[in-house]
């Protein structure tokens, strides 16, 4: 038996639904924590999430409305970047020592400029911080499509148990100790797909797009070496996969939200009916990357653009018109 046998899910949207199925299917005991009594409620009954509907909440997932009584040895958070800190400030004084807490979110907080395994650090210090990222939509995951992540903890022992405890025949996490360059990706490319979705909403073609992700990529890989991330990490699953699969698919909110964008809708419209973490994280990306003079233009043209202070014709064109310079 692994080591963590019992999982605990704090988020029943889509992600927290698709990795609590997941979880079910390695054969740990799963309960799914909603946001209150009334969804979880909902959600027994039905046995799926409004998320994902259609898809089938597995038979051995317990649901909740609250998450007293339902401490495991290993907490997945599953909401958004922007809400990471108060779901953690609702866990203190609830929590044993190295308990396992895994971040499941792919962003930057704004204003503090840190990252989610940073706010575990800062709130809940007796903690033991890990990070769950890569190319993986929710619908694949809670169906049992083949996926692969990636799982990164400063210890490596725990970042491997992590994996048997969430692998299975079609979830397959690889594991590292490089907790900051899985971080970086998974903020990043959530950018670099609203960029990728004007593109492509614009129609300005396949070679467009396929620039487009690839000088995002150096803008990623740049951005992380500045902070410390592994080459290995930002050219595997959680930094280059990731970025290759929100920047080509319409299943990504990121990149429908560009789309929309790039057909004429304003900023405060595109993203209105959808999470968008890139939207949330553009602004502390740019931050950061300007505190450490880290050349990001892509993303710089993506934050004027959500910030309505250029036209995305006009952003188009500046890009265009940088200088030739040698390949990075």
């Amino acid at each position: 038996m692994t080591a963590y046998q019992q999982i605990t899910v704090i988020g029943a949207g889509a992600w927290g639904t698709a990795l609590a199925n997941a979880a079910a299917r390695a054969g740990r005991d799963v309960t799914l924590v909603a946001r209150d009594e009334a969804t979880a409620s909902a959600m027994h009954r039905a046995r799926e999430s409004a998320r994902l509907p259609g898809i089938a909440l597995d038979s051995g997932i317990a649901v909740s409305g609250s998450i007293d009584g339902n401490i495991a040895q290993v907490l997945l958070i599953a909401v958004p970047t922007q809400s990471f800190r108060p779901a953690l400030a609702s866990l203190r004084g609830q929590l044993g020592k190295d308990i396992v807490i895994v971040s499941c979110a792919k962003g930057i907080e704004r204003g503090t400029h840190l990252f989610t395994t940073q706010i575990i650090e800062e709130l809940l210090p007796q903690a033991r911080p890990a990070i769950l990222s890569g190319p993986s939509f929710a619908a694949d995951v809670a169906r049992g499509l083949p996926t692969a992540v990636t799982l990164a903890a400063q210890d490596e022992a725990i970042a491997a148990q992590l994996c048997q405890a969430l692998g299975s025949a079609t979830f397959r996490p690889y594991h590292t100790t490089d907790v900051r360059g899985v971080e970086i990706g998974g903020a990043a490319k959530n950018v670099l797909a609203i960029a990728a979705g004007i593109v492509s909403g614009k129609k300005l073609g396949a070679s467009a797009l396929a620039a487009l992700t690839t000088r995002g990529f150096a803008e990623l890989a740049r951005f992380g070496r500045a902070l410390g991330a592994r080459a290995e990490t930002l050219a595997g699953l959680s930094g280059l996969g990731d970025l290759i699969l929100t920047c080509s698919s319409t299943q990504s909110r990121n990149f429908s939200f560009g789309v929309a964008l790039g057909q004429g809708a304003r900023p405060q419209d595109a993203g209105r009916s959808l999470l968008v973490e890139g939207a949330s994280t553009a602004i502390a990306l740019l931050e950061l990357a300007e505190e450490r003079k880290i050349e990001m233009p892509i993303c710089q043209a993506v934050t004027a653009i959500l910030e309505n202070r250029i036209a995305i014709d006009e952003a188009i064109q500046g890009l265009l018109s940088r200088p030739f310079k040698s390949e990075e």
